[in-house]
């Protein structure tokens, strides 16, 4: 049996991670918020999700590496990891029919 990848199991936790419709919307709330970060309260009014499960959601988030919290003074803002986010989507695309896509809905535009 061949050795575990370390980059496919980082994905798989990372996919994991937004594999529940709270935590993908908690998600979405930051990816559209400022780049600095949204305040919790913010993504609490938004998705109207109890506070203590909301921290459960938002700790797997940042466990996984997909946002960082940052605290300012009393309010702790939620910003997007846009680089592991971007990580992820290359990873599904990155040998998108064997690179020489031919298909115009292709997302690997680069073909032979």
């Amino acid at each position: 049996m061949a050795p575990p990848d370390p980059t496919l199991e980082l994905h798989v936790q990372r996919f994991k991670a937004l594999g529940h419709a709270a935590r993908l919307s908690i998600v979405r709330v930051v990816v559209q918020g400022p780049v600095e970060g949204t305040p919790v309260g913010e993504i609490q009014a938004r998705l109207d999700i109890p506070g203590s499960t909301l921290s459960h959601h938002l700790s797997e988030l940042t466990q996984a590496g997909l946002l960082k919290a940052t605290r300012q003074g009393t309010t702790i803002r939620y910003a997007a990891r846009f680089d592991h986010l971007r990580a992820l989507t290359d990873y599904l695309w990155e040998d998108c029919c064997g690179g020489g896509c031919r298909d115009p809905q292709c997302v690997n535009k680069e073909t032979p």
